[in-house]
């Protein structure tokens, strides 16, 4: 390999429409235009990432493609003022791994308000222990803030807890001060969300009433919902006068069936997180909480490392609802 090519996973639809993943090297003069040029150190893996990775047209639309919504790297080449060369940088959501070549491949080019400095303090590998889970988890612990949700409200239900979204945002409303009840379909885990701060760990099936009842008795003073489906309806049902009730995923479904009930009569406010059009300051926000108030203790704790050569299984792992914690790429 020279200088310039290398390494990536490439994903390619064979003529009988099956999806195959690769190993390969690519070309930077390949690389869309963009104003910066960025050697990616590591990334992350996320379901949106094994969804690319096995030929979703909802996330991407053409194939060859090299997937990676996330990339942490050190800036190579700059064209724009921000930035300069060696700049420690983070890009997570917007195109990147979409249909823009990701972070699964040692070099992305992208455009310069894609990019956020580096908090100080925080090192490369560290920000892709969080990446879009963790912003999104964050995201979703902002929203429940800043609407007025004191923990002294009582507590805060997180679905697909042993997730990466779950595992991260248990591990910051701990920080932030939250009684925080963590739902999953792995009890074996419970040792590990306690290590995380829930103070209370719950099969899914205790928090997925999945009766008619348009109201349900109320419990939470908000919800951290990773999973969609039945479980933010009940969880929307139950959630006390005023809470606050956050929707960031659908791997239990994409549908939501319930009554207007909770929102007229309880006034509950239905708050969705999107990670990919977030503006570049909250994002700048967002991530120094995360290295600061909110930096969850041990994060190894939530995190498993694998090479590029060995993402092939951890894309299967997540797509069997196999994964627990995070997955961090090392590209070095």
């Amino acid at each position: 390999m020279d200088k310039t090519s290398f390494r990536a996973m490439v994903v390619s639809e064979t003529e009988d429409h099956q999806f195959i993943r690769n190993i390969t090297e690519k070309k930077i003069d390949e690389l869309p235009e963009g104003e910066l040029l960025i050697r990616v150190h590591y990334s992350s893996l996320n379901y949106k990432d094994a969804l690319s990775a096995t030929g979703n047209r909802g996330v991407t639309r053409r194939y060859p493609h090299t997937p990676g919504i996330d990339a942490a790297g050190v800036v190579e080449v700059s064209k724009h003022d921000s930035f300069r060369p060696g700049d420690q940088v983070i890009v997570t959501g917007f195109d990147l791994g979409m249909n823009t070549p990701g972070g699964f491949g040692q070099y992305i080019r992208v455009p310069a308000n894609w990019a956020v400095a580096c908090p100080k303090g925080l090192n490369l590998k560290e920000s892709m222990m969080y990446g879009t889970a963790g912003f999104t988890a964050a995201l979703s612990v902002y929203k429940i803030v800043e609407m007025g949700v004191t923990p002294e409200q009582g507590e805060i239900l997180v679905t697909g807890a042993t997730g990466g979204v779950g595992s991260l945002a248990t591990g910051i409303l701990s920080k932030a001060g939250y009684s925080v009840v963590s739902a999953t379909g792995k009890l074996e885990q419970t040792a590990f969300l306690k290590e995380l701060g829930a103070q209370t760990v719950v099969h899914r099936d205790e928090i997925n009433d999945a009766s008619n009842n348009p109201l349900l008795k109320t419990r939470w003073a908000g919800v951290v919902d990773t999973v969609g489906g039945n479980f933010l309806s009940a969880a929307l049902r139950a959630t006390q006068y005023g809470g606050v009730v956050t929707c960031c995923g659908l791997v239990a479904s994409p549908d939501l069936n319930l009554t207007v009930y909770p929102f007229i009569l309880r006034g509950i406010n239905l708050l969705g997180i999107d990670s990919v059009r977030c503006s570049i300051t909250l994002r700048k926000t967002l991530w120094s909480q995360l290295n600061e108030k909110w930096k969850v203790d041990g994060l190894e704790r939530l995190n498993s490392e694998c090479s590029l050569d060995a993402l092939n299984p951890e894309i299967d792992r997540i797509l069997q609802g196999k994964q627990v914690g995070h997955v961090v790429v090392n590209l070095e």
